[in-house]
């Protein structure tokens, strides 16, 4: 099967799924819409996380223990920075600086988002399109038992501790997704949209949240596969679960799908989840979606691209062959 996959990503979770596809695909098939919703400025520096983690990803450059940031990073800056009294909560290495500093330089210029971290992509080697989810401003905040907080206050200095009451995407019902957005999800050639296992509250429902986006998926003509973030009572990684219990919804895999319900046609959970029940209308799968492994990453990527192959050929009346290519 030929034709573009789209991929909408938050951070380490989604990034990992995002190699895989980058790897078992044609890399320049491959768009990732990526979460802005966690951006914001500090030290003076537009700072973008998840946009990051997935460039850095994608470059193998990012650090293999933590998912986030560079390898081999150095932590003189930030040393010097404590020493001088300065604000220290939100740990910027030393090479990661670079992207930071260079990001700010360009928008400072009048560059949009996009059109930086398309330069910045294509200078780090990466073949997959890269494509910020607005070049508007969005921020995730956080209603909680100390009061709104912005989404890195919460995430960051204050470590997940707070309990959560309520979501809000400021400017989300305003953004514009870039016209490469839109022209993906609308494409012919689409061959499979899949939202990557990422926290649907903090990095998927961002995204979700501007409606020409959502509206979008809604109406594309590709299957719409999604992969659950949760293995059976437990996130993979982050607040998942601690968040679906302060929000007074059931914890696990189905309250994801639910979430997704009018979007989807397929949904991946884990082994573990293989009873999962999900809305009406979408096709369950059951596979080890644990990502430990670079062999793990690009397994479950052949695996959901297959599956929704098979969407397509029940879609058109013929089966695709079964496989990547």
């Amino acid at each position: 099967m030929m034709g573009e996959v789209v991929a909408l990503s938050g951070g380490v979770g989604g990034a990992k799924l995002a190699l895989g596809l980058a790897r078992v695909l044609d890399a320049a098939q491959l768009a990732v819409i990526v979460n802005t919703g966690d951006d914001f400025n500090h030290l003076g520096l537009a700072i973008s996380p998840d946009l990051d983690t997935l460039v850095y990803t994608l470059a193998g450059l990012a650090d293999p223990v933590q998912g986030w940031g560079r390898r081999d990073e150095t932590w003189t800056f930030m040393t010097a920075l404590e020493q001088l009294g300065g604000d220290t909560w939100f740990r910027l290495g030393d090479a990661d600086l670079a992207m930071h500093v260079e990001r700010t330089r360009r928008l400072a210029a009048g560059e949009t988002l996009s059109v930086v971290t398309d330069r910045l992509r294509q200078r780090l080697g990466i073949a997959a399109r890269i494509l910020p989810m607005s070049n508007d401003p969005v921020r995730t905040r956080l209603k909680t038992d100390a009061g709104w907080l912005d989404f890195q206050d919460y995430f960051v200095r204050r470590r997940c501790t707070p309990q959560v009451r309520q979501l809000a995407y400021l400017g989300a019902d305003t953004a514009r997704p870039l016209p490469e957005v839109m022209t993906s999800l609308s494409s012919g050639d689409l061959r499979a949209v899949i939202i990557c296992p990422s926290n649907p509250f903090l990095s998927i429902e961002p995204i979700l949240a501007i409606p020409a986006i959502r509206a979008a998926l809604s109406d594309c003509s590709a299957p719409v596969i999604a992969v659950s973030p949760v293995i059976g009572d437990q996130a993979v990684k982050g607040p998942t679960i601690k968040m679906m219990h302060e929000l007074g919804l059931k914890c696990g895999a189905a309250e994801v799908a639910r979430r997704y319900a009018d979007l989807l046609d397929i949904f991946v959970v884990d082994e573990v989840d293989a009873a999962t029940a999900v809305p009406a209308g979408i096709e369950v799968i059951s596979a080890p979606t644990l990502m430990t492994s670079l062999e793990d990453r690009e397994r479950l990527a052949r695996l959901v691209l297959a599956a929704a192959d098979r969407a397509a050929g029940r879609r058109a009346g013929s089966p695709y062959p079964a496989g990547v290519s």
